[in-house]
This record gives structure tokens, C-alpha cells and sequence, in this order.
């Protein structure tokens, strides 16, 4: 099992931010439901080696906003996007209308979505899942617990995080927060590279 992200490299992408999960939990108290913040610049996207994702990961029991179980293993066949993030944070966002955009386009050449709330269930339910009314989001979201986002996260405590994840189950790409110009096409381009690979598991 692998339990830890073999980072390749860093590179510095201005314009890219995302929200640093300190500053929240110091001005609105931490959360149940995972990491929190408020929107910090930064300025990174970074690929990953050819890892996969932990067992502990993969066969995590999670919850959708409509109470449906799952796990990322029940994706094994497909390429999936996992996204972590929250409807407190602006470059998050900002990020969601790029990915019904791209699930609308490449769902049905075998691509998945789900995204990971960090909040605190009991307390934002209704927030969440208004905010998805009002975004059409069109892809599974759940609940990301704070054990759950930290064993994804490995010490890179800020979100957006968007994972590319092949068929074979192999990391391809790793990003931490957005930028409309920069990321949005980087994720189409992984997106499709990943689904142009046939490799399975």
C-alpha cells in the first residue's frame, strides 16, 4: 500500500490560488467535517508521480449530500477526478463551474467526478447542497471527513485539490488550487490524457 504522494516537481503558476485551511479554523473555529479556511494566494499545480491512491483511501466509506454510500473504489473502471474543497472558499468556486463543464463534455467517454465538501455536514447541509442547485452541479459530491482530506492531502493543507486518477487506479496529475487562465485548461488536458490512456487495472 502506498501511503504517501511522490511529488515530482513544483511548478510556480502566478495567478493560481487557493484557500489555507489555518486561517479559517483561527477566524471561524475548526469543523467535524475537515479542514477549513479563508482564501489565501498560492501559487502552485503540481503533478504527481505515478502513485496510487492508499487502500485506506480507496475503500474509505463516504457519504453523498443525498446520503447514497460509496467509495472511490467503486471507480476503479472509470478515470476519475476527485476534488476536495468547500462553499467558503473563493477559488473553489470559482472552480466548480469548469468541472460541470468538463464532466458535461467527458462523461461519457468514461470520465467521473466527485467532489469532497470538507464542512462540517451537520452544519452546512443546506448550504451545500443549494450551492450545487445553483451551480447545476452535475457530478457526485460528498462529505470528506478530517482523517479523510488529510490522508489525500499529505501535509498540503489547502483546497482546491483536484486529483486526475487512470483506470489503472495511477495518479496522474495532482492540483492544489485554481486559477480560471492557467488551471482550467490543465485539467482539460490531463482529463483527456487520462482517458486516451486505455491502460486498466
Amino acid at each position: 500500500m502506498i501511503g504517501t504522494f511522490i511529488v515530482l516537481s513544483l511548478i510556480a503558476a502566478f495567478g493560481v490560488s487557493s484557500c489555507n485551511s489555518s486561517d479559517e479554523q483561527r477566524t471561524s473555529g475548526p469543523t467535524a467535517g475537515g479542514p477549513a479556511s479563508t482564501p489565501t494566494p498560492k501559487t502552485v499545480a503540481t503533478p504527481v508521480a505515478l502513485a496510487k491512491l492508499p487502500d485506506s483511501v480507496l475503500d474509505a466509506q463516504l457519504t453523498s449530500v443525498d446520503g447514497a454510500a460509496f467509495k472511490l473504489s467503486d471507480y476503479s473502471d472509470k478515470v476519475l477526478l476527485v476534488n476536495l474543497w468547500a462553499t467558503w472558499c473563493g477559488p473553489c468556486r470559482q472552480e466548480t463551474p469548469e468541472l460541470v463543464k468538463l464532466y458535461k463534455e467527458f462523461k461519457s467517454k468514461g470520465l467521473e467526478i466527485v467532489g469532497l465538501t470538507t464542512e462540517n455536514p451537520e452544519l452546512t447541509e443546506s448550504t451545500v447542497k443549494a450551492f450545487m442547485h445553483s451551480n447545476g452541479v452535475n457530478y457526485r459530491v460528498g462529505w470528506a471527513s478530517n482523517e479523510f482530506a488529510w490522508s489525500l492531502m499529505q501535509g498540503r493543507d489547502v483546497i482546491p485539490q483536484s486529483f486526475i486518477i487512470a483506470r489503472d487506479g495511477r495518479i496522474v496529475k495532482r492540483f492544489i488550487g485554481f486559477s480560471l487562465t492557467q488551471t482550467a485548461p490543465q485539467l482539460r488536458e490531463a482529463v483527456e490524457a487520462a482517458l486516451n490512456d486505455k491502460t486498466k487495472a
